[in-house]
Order: C-alpha cells, then structure tokens, then sequence
C-alpha cells in the first residue's frame, strides 16, 4: 500500500503524477485550520506534506501523528517550526541549490536598476516627461568598479559576486559566519566584520536567512554606518531589516536608495512608505520566479519527499540528525 502524502501547491501535471506514481496524493488548497479540518482523516494518516507559503507549526503536527517527512518547494524554511519537526523526528527538505542563479540574477538587476533609475525615469516617460535632452535630475550613479558588500557568503552570494567582480570591475567585500576560500580566491573578495561592510561598501547586499540571530540585524544604529551614497540591497528575508529604520533612512538621505525584493509584511502594505519613496526599488519577491527555476524547484521538492520517505536522504535535508 502506498504512503499517504499531502500537497498543499499546485504542480504541473507531469510532476504530481510522479507523486502519484508513489503515494497517495491528498490536494489540499493551504494549510489553514479549516482546510485541516475538513480533510481530518487525510491529515491523520498522511507520512509526507509538500507545498510551500504555508505554516507548518506544532499545532498542525498535532493533527498529523503519523508525518515522517515535510518538503518545501523553496529553500528558506521559516515558515516551518524545526524545533517541533526535531521533536517529532519527521525530516525537513529544502531546494537550497536550484534557484542560486536565477536570485543571484534578480539582486544584480535590483544593483542596476537602484543605480541608473530605472523604474523611476521609465515610468516618466511613459507619463509624456521627456520632452528635451535629460539633464542631472534623470541621472543615476555607476555601478562599474564601486565596491560591493554582501552580506551572507553562500550560493547565492558566491553567484552574486561572479557577476559583480567579472562583469563589472567591482571590489567585494563579504561578511559571513566563516571566510570563503572560494570567493577570496575567484574574486579577490576580502572578509570584514559587518561595521567594515557597512561603513565602506557603495553597496550593500543581504543574502542572509531569517533566524533569531539575524532578526533585525539591519537596525538604525546599522544604516548610519553606511555612506550617505550607498545603495541597500536587500533580497534575503524581510525582518531581517528593521523596516521603520531603513524607511527613515531613506527618506533623511542617511542612505541613498534601496532596492527590495523581500519586506517584513508580504505582500506588502498598500499604505507602505515604501511604495512612494522614488529612491526604492520594490518588487513582489520574485528572486526566484522564472519558469525554469520554479519548475526546478518543484521537482526538486518532489523527488526530496520521494527519498526522504524511502529512507534515501544524501542532501538536501535540513535536519538529518532526526534520523540517525
């Protein structure tokens, strides 16, 4: 008989047939109370859960005794309590290689479009404003041989540093848990503590995942070591920045501009600030929304759910100790 999972996402088709090649597969439209309870006895018996966007919490473990294994279509787990997986010994799997390009992408193109105004000025002309040869109020700034800090020396940040070193000439300064012999070695990039970063880099990346540690680590005493001149580029996890901090930075000029693809409410507020500031850049997290990459990440989810419940987990396991 075959293990009984359920999907709280839509999968294209040939990807939930697999799923179904090896299990029997519950759909469920989210993971809401409601939802849970109306399909009681599918929760009760299902050994596997996969989907994404959703709260995975002791509570909703409480109705699901026989759960073995979780897997997310995404690579961040904050959504998902890991301490009541441990508890319960079920498994958490996680797309963390997928969409490394594909993000490290988005960030350069926040980079690019922070610096030159490009939303700002292309919305303009859409609005009939340019009429006559531009002068210093449509002006951006370079990006070509300014310093780049990142935040958080992963994947995404080793990727991140290819582009800006190899395409366009600029130093780069990283701060991490560890030194990155790589990136040193690729891209010449010197390890400093985060007030170094901060204090001497034109712009500044997060890459970093949301955790107690990291909650806030991006506060107001943070943005008034950064130049008046700097760009803030955040693409990581929204509370990781202090929002009130960064919105008053941007509007006293303590910081130059930002760019953001991840807030601390999502979606984001319509009465935001941040949405009528004209020196940021906000878009609706789509780090990693390509056609390919969200495929990738999908069936990747699906077949992290596959070897977790045939005891065949060599990656992309958040918590591996749970079963040994």
């Amino acid at each position: 008989m075959k293990p009984s999972i359920i999907l709280y996402k839509a999968l294209p088709d040939d990807l939930k047939q697999r799923l179904e090649a090896h299990f029997t597969v519950t759909q469920v439209a989210n993971l809401h109370p409601e939802t849970v309870e109306q399909h009681a006895e599918a929760f009760a018996s299902a050994e596997g859960l996969l989907g994404s966007s959703e709260k995975v919490d002791a509570s909703l473990l409480e109705k699901m005794p026989k759960l073995r294994a979780t897997s997310t279509i995404s690579v961040g787990y904050d959504n998902f309590d890991v301490d009541a997986l441990n508890d319960r010994k079920i498994l958490l799997m996680h797309t963390p290689t997928v969409l490394t390009e594909t993000v490290a992408d988005t960030i350069m193109a926040l980079v690019l479009s922070t610096a030159r105004r490009v939303v700002e000025v292309a919305e303009r002309v859409k609005k009939g404003e340019w009429t006559s040869s531009i002068g210093p109020d449509w002006f951006g700034v370079d990006v070509h041989h300014k310093t780049l800090g990142i935040v958080g020396m992963g994947r995404i940040g080793l990727a991140l540093a290819q582009r800006a070193h190899c395409g366009f000439n600029m130093p780069i300064l990283y701060n991490a848990r560890r030194q990155h012999t790589e990136a040193e070695t690729r891209f010449q990039a010197r390890y400093c503590d985060l007030d170094t970063l901060l204090k001497e880099a034109d712009y500044v990346c997060l890459v970093l995942p949301y955790t107690d540690e990291t909650h806030h680590l991006i506060n107001a005493e943070k943005f008034a070591l950064m130049k008046s001149s700097a760009i803030f580029i955040n693409a990581g996890r929204g509370p990781v920045v202090d929002e009130n901090a960064l919105i008053e930075a941007l509007k006293s000029g303590e910081i130059h501009a930002a760019g953001l693809d991840v807030f601390e409410q999502e979606p984001l507020p319509k009465e935001s600030p941040l949405l009528t500031l004209p020196n940021v850049v906000a878009l609706p997290h789509i780090g990693s929304a390509t056609h390919e990459t969200r495929y990738g990440m999908a069936a990747c989810a699906v077949d992290n759910l596959i070897d977790a419940l045939n005891d065949k987990v060599e990656k992309n396991c958040v918590n591996p100790q749970v079963r040994q």
